[in-house]
């Protein structure tokens, strides 16, 4: 049996997407951390499957490439929305691990309302408790970050220069530590103007990633908490920028666009569950 996908990308952050609406795809770890594989799979940064949803227009799972399922994925959000858009009237709601999004296209791109953040340490989760707006903790030069969960959990650390961290060193560290029990997506970024930034994401289970769409929220909102924006700023990752919102109703909502690659098919035996 060849299983149908499609390659798509936010801003470099690109997925391969599999509809299982109306012919389920079993996808365990295994297969997912296989299709994930740059050099022997498809490869991607994330594996998306679209299934029928319960109470949404339709059902996004989301596997990193350690095979790991997350609760959110931004980029992969707007990605959907430019999918199934027409099946919708241009507005997709979607059913995630995180909570429900919704996604709408317009001349703009494509935006999606990612909900309401968290800020209490058990939310976010953290170990114990502590003031999440200014961790008192630090790793070497990484100090005193803000703690953000947008679907999925963030730190976020404001520095003078992002571009001069050694992230992907770093990265993994934060990560992995006892402090975040179910592990966290670290972000480090630069304020380049009143109302922008610069920002580079080591996302968890992925690691340096071109784009990240929750880890821009999660910026936006600590720089946003912290009185050094206002609540609409632009976020210029390495493949590109997003705007992001927090509006009068305390929703999130990130705008960029969404592109498709490729199509094709894989051998289900090539990639077994």
């Amino acid at each position: 049996m060849h299983i149908p996908f499609r390659k798509m990308h936010g801003l470099g952050n690109d997925f391969v997407v599999i509809d299982a609406r109306a012919h389920p795809v079993p996808v365990t770890a295994r297969r997912a951390a296989a299709l994930a594989d740059r050099k022997t799979g498809i490869g991607c940064d994330q594996l998306i499957v679209l299934e029928p949803a319960t109470h949404a227009d339709v059902r996004m799972r989301i596997f990193n490439p350690d095979g790991g399922e997350v609760e959110a994925c931004g980029n992969a959000s707007r990605a959907v929305g430019m999918l199934l858009g027409p099946e919708h009237g241009g507005e997709t709601r979607i059913e995630t691990l995180g909570g429900d999004l919704v996604a709408r296209v317009d001349d703009h791109g494509i935006s999606v309302a990612m909900g309401v953040p968290r800020f209490g340490w058990d939310a976010i989760p953290l170990a114990y408790a502590m003031d999440t707006l200014a961790m008192p903790v630090a790793w070497e030069d990484l100090a005193d970050p803000v703690a953000v969960n947008v679907g999925n959990p963030h730190v976020v650390f404001f520095v003078p220069d992002a571009d001069a961290v050694d992230l992907a060193r770093l990265g993994p560290l934060i990560e992995h530590d006892p402090l975040f029990p179910a592990r966290v997506n670290v972000n480090v970024a630069t304020l380049t103007g009143p109302d922008a930034i610069t920002l580079h994401v080591w996302e968890r289970g992925a690691g340096l990633t071109r784009a990240c769409g929750t880890g821009a929220c999660a910026t936006a909102v600590a720089a946003m908490r912290r009185r050094l924006t206002g609540r609409r700023v632009t976020v210029t990752l390495p493949g590109g920028p997003l705007t992001i919102a927090w509006d009068a109703h305390d929703n999130v909502i990130m705008t960029g666009p969404a592109a498709t690659s490729f199509t094709g098919t894989f051998a289900a035996n090539d990639y077994p569950a």
